[in-house]
């Protein structure tokens, strides 16, 4: 899979968080809150893996050939009908488009996300038209702005040529030609055991409402183990249908809806078969539009992930779970502050020799591809980097957006969460995008 090829480019990516100001120069380097998460993963990989799969078999009960399927140690029958000679010529094809440099098709990379992300940006810009991504869009418009993004051209969206529907209808047309959907075939079992997380009653019996903390809380872990190409799409797409359902009033899509248009290319593995699908459709729809409605929640780590991994790096015993977080003192932790600014620093310490490493490394890094000569491979950065501000510039505004109230799960039974009402803000200070940068001979 090329999502797996990402992995070997690891050392030229960048996962940081900003703030918003007109000059790259003049802006602070802020630790991602999920620094040494980050740090785990990459430098001691099979450690990250064991302790996050052993925190999502502690929520969620995985049987072998389930666990087996996540891991990737079990390859996921394919459905009768189709053949082996099939599968390796559509994978010839794939390499044949890679080469070429098509996008739609190919598996999912880095650079094919910065093309698409020309989409996401000028939809970002039009949540208010009605039916977005349900009305359809013309044809012969949409052939030719597909035909452009597997050139690798920038497109002038803003020019009137287009219509957002179809801006809307190209990005799904996108989503539904990759090889895999978002959430990988590997996960597909884990989703469904997440989605009848459920609350219990005094008595310990379980009940019909669904447990969303542990739901939120499995669901971060998961996405944690995605391909970063997937995890970097995947979060700018939830962000992007997030907002879109805050404006239904205008638009006439809730989160629901946007869960119909878009759990094709999200969770449905495209080996499933019609049996498997006519029995799970309404979960899986509607774990999407929970995916939708918590977006803002789901790309951070759980807090005991966090103290782990900062804790594996001082050489001292980490905490493995929630429960062992739990059992800290809270002196050892320090308090979450209700809301944060731009960083916790309870969580995340912020060394003032490696702040000032870090911001010296990323402005070298800036002005080496700012002096690159102009190419389309320096275009593509460039709009990658344009990636990080917009998504901050994002959840900027939607603090400005009155919010609706959403009940918390306070494991009370008496009271139901309304999946179709209108969304509550979950804003989140800190956003993480991933930022490749490769070096190029002059």
């Amino acid at each position: 899979m090329a999502a797996d090829q990402d992995t070997e480019e690891s050392d030229a990516v960048s996962n940081f968080t900003v703030k918003q100001e007109t000059s790259l120069k003049s802006q602070p380097i802020i630790f991602n809150p999920d620094f040494f998460v980050e740090k785990l993963r990459h430098e001691k990989p099979s450690v990250f893996t064991e302790l996050v799969l052993s925190n999502i078999t502690r929520l969620i009960d995985l049987p072998g050939t389930e666990f087996a399927q996540l891991t990737g140690e079990m390859v996921t029958k394919l459905p009768s009908g189709s053949s082996s000679a099939s599968g390796f010529f559509r994978s010839l094809n794939f390499l044949k488009r890679k080469e070429k440099g098509v996008v739609f098709g190919a598996p999912l990379t880095e650079e094919g996300i910065a093309q698409i992300y020309q989409l996401i940006e000028y939809l970002q810009k039009n949540l208010h038209i009605e039916g977005l991504f349900r009305v359809p869009g013309k044809n012969l418009r949409q052939q030719t702005l597909k035909e452009f993004l597997n050139s690798g051209v920038d497109i002038d969206l803003d020019s009137g040529e287009y219509h957002a529907n179809d801006v809307a209808t190209l990005l799904k047309t996108f989503l539904g030609e990759l090889p895999d959907t978002l959430l990988t075939h590997r996960h597909y079992h884990a989703h469904l055991k997440i989605a009848d997380l459920a609350l219990f009653d005094e008595k310990g019996n379980k009940t019909t409402f669904p447990d969303k903390e542990r739901q939120i809380e499995a669901l971060q872990l998961l996405f944690m183990i995605l391909p970063p190409a997937n995890r970097t799409l995947l979060k700018l797409l939830l962000d992007l249908l997030h907002q879109t359902a805050r404006q239904q009033e205008k638009n006439k899509m809730s989160a629901y809806n946007l869960a119909l248009m878009f759990a094709p290319h999200i969770i449905w593995p495209k080996n499933l078969t019609a049996n498997d699908l006519q029995e799970n459709i309404g979960k899986l729809n509607t774990a999407v539009a929970f995916m939708i409605k918590h977006s803002q929640k789901l790309f951070r780590a759980p807090a005991y992930i966090r103290e782990h991994a900062r804790h594996h790096f001082a050489t001292t015993k980490g905490v493995q779970s929630k429960d062992d977080l739990d059992l800290l003192p809270q002196s050892s932790i320090g308090a979450l502050p209700a809301k944060r600014n731009f960083i916790d620093s309870s969580v995340c310490p912020q060394p003032e020799g490696t702040q000032q490493h870090t911001e010296v490394a990323l402005r070298e890094l800036f002005a080496h591809v700012n002096n690159m000569p102009e190419s389309a491979k320096k275009k593509k950065i460039i709009r990658q980097r344009k990636v990080l501000g917009n998504q901050l510039l994002i959840e900027k505004k939607s603090k400005n957006i009155s919010p609706g109230t959403t009940p918390s799960n306070t494991g009370n039974v008496g009271q139901k969460g309304k999946e179709n009402s209108p969304l509550a803000s979950e804003s989140c200070s800190h956003t993480k995008v991933s930022f490749t940068a490769q070096e190029s001979t002059v």
